[in-house]
């Protein structure tokens, strides 16, 4: 119990620790952009910064790409796409910059206030840069928002700065727009029709990669599973690798919508949808993985005796599909721009709430832990547990499944074994077999001996029967039979066994007793009916006295012992 509140107060910390995260974070976010002042303090220095960090990409440093962001306003950008749509508004802002004038750098105003600059005025918008609130100078909103229709005004027009070739780089959709004749790049419906062009050829490069690599992969694990030596290999389904084709179709789609600058909203839907596709199709790769894995765990416990392992394989596979699944949903959730610091703080404050919550959880993962240190039972094993019987068939974290004798599928939750009386049947070193072997009173009193002595040869004789614990006697005069108690053990290892041992067991003495005459009874009643005329006829015989009585019985008495006891000595104990 200690344990486990140090381990609540544990998490009540580290909750506290992730909820301060957030100012702290803007505390640092606040000292981030100061120092970011030091290159867009002014309209100079953001164009500046801007030309300059174009063009080291173009020639070839594309980490850049980050500080010539940095200089537009990208708050109206939708946060899921802001990376992929940042990257294109800076190139086709160049493209605009270089088609329309060459750039002064010494003309453009360097003060740290006042009035926005504006570049050029165009009919449907102009490029401008303004200071916001925090003192730093951007191209703003509404040169952002116009981008796309300044492009389409001035792609007639060539570029008025020519680069070596060797340094020039330009988007590849801005060239291949710049290429395509007149009614492609028409706006029809929504889209610029070469741009419904480029969907459909990415949805089908996607659809004929996917089914082209499922078959590839297909053909791979068929021969795989001819060529192992491993047997458990052996059986992997052939269509173990099909995850990954789906995840080749949605990278070959997530690079296939990146090159054609769509619209913010065609944008969030479709890469919203492509990224969640992706992480489907990791998570399920990875769970045909683990089952992977698992089959070759399970090809070697089964090659040990020790049943511990038998237990730990689907706890093992449990475990690894649990942290995939967790791995897959950080993923999904970070690519959708989710905070997911902000959802663990959440959680970290309303730690003891959740502690409280998941009381049950715990108990459950504490009970798996106990079966498996204290080894209560293993898979396989006949098990009574409460009201509850039958066989085990898979022991997880969270319960353990049992099917019982009529075949239904009992899930008992494994806190219950932290406190239950569990009875392993399962676990008998032995059968035993107690029952009595009913003779008839007409029965000759050496017969009986010799026909426990018979059956005690016909236990030396099977071969699962206990050698060194049995016994066979006469144990009680019932009312209408003479009982003999046969009390022995079967060595077998499952009920089934059991079974067929008994049964010849039992069968062998039936024969044995036919073989010898023996009868066997049954509950009987003798009814005598006497008639006046026979009770008048009857004598009644003359009894000796008692005394005399006692000397015969006593003298009868002393000749039985000293034929059944030789030399009058006491009979040693029983040894087997």
């Amino acid at each position: 119990m200690k344990h486990f509140l140090l381990a609540i107060l544990l998490l009540l910390n580290y909750g506290s620790l992730l909820a301060e995260e957030p100012s702290n974070k803007s505390a640092v976010a606040v000292t981030i952009e100061s120092t970011n002042l030091s290159g867009l303090k002014s309209a100079r220095e953001t164009f500046t910064t801007f030309l300059h960090s174009m063009n080291d990409i173009k020639r070839g440093q594309a980490k850049r790409i980050n500080d010539a962001m940095s200089t537009l306003d990208l708050s109206d950008i939708n946060p899921l796409i802001r990376q992929e749509k940042g990257q294109d508004l800076a190139w086709t802002l160049l493209e605009a910059i270089d088609k329309t004038k060459v750039v002064n750098l010494k003309k453009v105003p360097n003060y740290n206030k006042g009035k926005p600059y504006v570049f050029a005025r165009y009919e449907n918008g102009d490029i401008s840069i303004e200071q916001h609130s925090d003192g730093r100078w951007l191209f703003n909103k509404n040169t952002i928002s116009s981008l796309p229709y300044l492009i389409e005004k001035l792609a007639s027009k060539k570029s008025l700065k020519v680069d070596d070739a060797d340094a020039q780089f330009i988007p590849w959709h801005i060239q291949l727009r710049q290429q395509l004749p007149e009614p492609l790049r028409t706006r029809t419906f929504l889209l610029e029709n070469w741009k419904w062009l480029g969907i459909l050829l990415t949805i089908a490069l996607g659809v004929i990669a996917d089914k082209l690599t499922a078959f590839l992969l297909h053909f791979s694990v068929k021969r795989f599973r001819l060529n192992t030596k491993t047997p458990a290999f052996k059986e992997a389904p052939e269509d173990m690798l099909r995850p990954l084709a789906m995840l080749i179709m949605a990278a070959i789609w997530w690079a296939g919508l990146n090159l054609l600058a769509l619209p913010d909203q065609a944008m969030i839907i479709l890469l919203v949808a492509v990224k969640v596709l992706a992480g489907i199709s990791g998570v399920w790769g990875a769970y045909r993985l683990v089952d992977l894995v698992t089959l070759y765990l399970r090809y070697q416990a089964d090659k040990t005796d020790n049943k511990v392992d038998d237990v730990l394989v689907p706890l093992i596979r449990k475990t690894l599909k649990v942290f995939v699944t967790v791995i897959g949903i950080t993923f999904v959730a970070s690519n959708l721009n989710l905070n997911v610091s902000s959802l663990l703080a959440s959680l970290g404050l309303g730690g003891l709430a959740f502690a409280l919550a998941a009381k049950d959880v715990v108990q459950n993962l504490f009970g798996s832990i106990t079966v498996i240190l204290d080894q209560t039972f293993h898979t396989g094993d006949w098990v009574v547990v409460d009201d509850i019987e039958g066989s085990v068939e898979e022991v997880g974290l969270r319960s353990t499944k049992i099917r019982t004798f009529y075949d239904s599928l009992i899930t008992v939750p494994n806190s219950l074994f932290i406190t239950a009386k569990v009875d392993n049947m399962g676990q008998r070193r032995y059968r035993r077999l107690k029952c009595n072997v009913s003779l008839t009173y007409d029965t000759h009193p050496d017969k009986i001996e010799a026909f426990c002595e018979g059956v005690r040869e016909l236990i030396r004789l099977h071969p699962y029967m206990r050698k060194d614990y049995f016994h066979v006697y006469l144990n009680s005069l019932a009312a209408s039979s003479l009982d003999v108690l046969i009390y022995v053990f079967w060595e077998t290892p499952d009920w089934s066994t059991e079974l067929r041992e008994r049964q010849r067991f039992l069968l062998d003495i039936l024969r044995l007793a036919r073989a010898q005459k023996i009868d066997m009874a049954f509950p009987t009643q003798t009814l005598h009916l006497l008639t006046p005329q026979d009770q008048q006829s009857t004598s009644q015989p003359s009894i000796p006295s008692i005394d005399v009585l006692n000397e015969q019985f006593k003298s009868s008495a002393n000749n039985i012992i000293s034929e059944s006891i030789k030399d009058g000595t006491k009979p040693p104990p029983v040894k087997f």
